[in-house]
């Protein structure tokens, strides 16, 4: 199966974005913040009007609100709505390994997490949120453009260059792999993200052969964009052992997700995407996402 084109992934993007619904962020203390137009649901500084409350000495005169006040016995005081606006960054594998899928009815792993990553930043920039690729080349942006422009530098990722550095501020991370290299190479990969960045996604996405091993008798074995093959007489033979490699692979992401203080989704491309999209969000300790 080619590609997916990216026009295609938009469209699908958008309606599981709409499903998502408005999302609302709730910040850790050292996550990064800027001004903006996502609302916090308390009192600070913002354009939309959150509440009045009693004036207090501390106030001073300039801050009463004399309308609201002179209907009352008291003095009032006009609160707005605090508004910050989270940074999101995204990256998704971009070796041959995970562009790749087992049969033309399936979607590429790389499509997958496309789409996945396109919805999420569609349904956080609708709220104001500042979504981009993680090494894009490409500052975050907030809105209608900011779906597109995720999609399209992730496209534009190549495996020949180096997995990128920390961003340059603090911002919440969604890491999209099949995670089969090296173990040891992951840690080094994440650990001084994670050290920058306290709020982290690993999204796992794999292939259903690949989770099944449904394979038996004479089987010839390929690495995707590699001339490695391995002829096995009995297949059946080693999938015990494989399906050991393969579990222990997602217990040791998913420890390592821990140690980073980040948390681990996983996804099968034969399953519906709204499952996935929905933990993801909630990954991020969002309020209006979709059960």
């Amino acid at each position: 199966m080619p590609q997916a084109p990216l026009s295609q992934l938009k469209a699908e993007a958008a309606a599981l974005a709409s499903d998502l619904g408005t999302l609302t962020t709730h910040a850790r203390a050292a996550s990064a913040a800027h001004l903006g137009s996502a609302g916090r649901r308390k009192s600070g500084m913002g354009e939309n009007f959150w509440q009045y409350r009693r004036h207090t000495q501390e106030d001073g005169a300039d801050r009463v609100d004399w309308r609201r006040s002179a209907r009352e016995e008291h003095l009032f005081v006009r609160e707005t709505e605090l508004e910050t606006a989270r940074t999101f960054l995204f990256w998704a594998d971009p070796s041959a390994g995970f562009h790749w899928s087992s049969s033309t009815t399936l979607p590429h792993k790389a499509d997958r997490a496309l789409l996945l990553s396109m919805a999420l930043a569609g349904a956080l920039s609708r709220s104001g949120e500042r979504c981009g690729a993680l090494g894009g080349g490409r500052g975050p942006v907030s809105g209608a453009r900011a779906p597109a422009r995720v999609g399209e530098d992730i496209r534009d990722f190549s495996a020949d260059l180096p997995f990128p550095p920390p961003p340059r501020d603090r911002a919440a991370i969604v890491i999209c792999s099949d995670f089969y290299s090296p173990l040891a190479e992951w840690r080094a990969r994440l650990t001084p993200i994670a050290g920058k960045c306290r709020d982290g996604v690993l999204l796992q996405i794999c292939d259903p052969i690949e989770e099944a091993y449904p394979f038996n008798g004479r089987v010839r074995f390929f690495r995707p964009g590699q001339d490695r093959e391995r002829l096995v007489g009995r297949a059946e033979s080693i999938r015990d052992g494989y399906l050991d490699k393969f579990a222990q692979r997602r217990k040791d992401m998913t420890d390592l997700a821990g140690e980073l203080g980040w948390r681990f989704v996983s996804h099968v491309t034969n399953e519906e995407p709204r499952t996935p999209l929905g933990n993801l969000a909630h990954g991020f300790s969002v309020s209006g996402a979709m059960a």
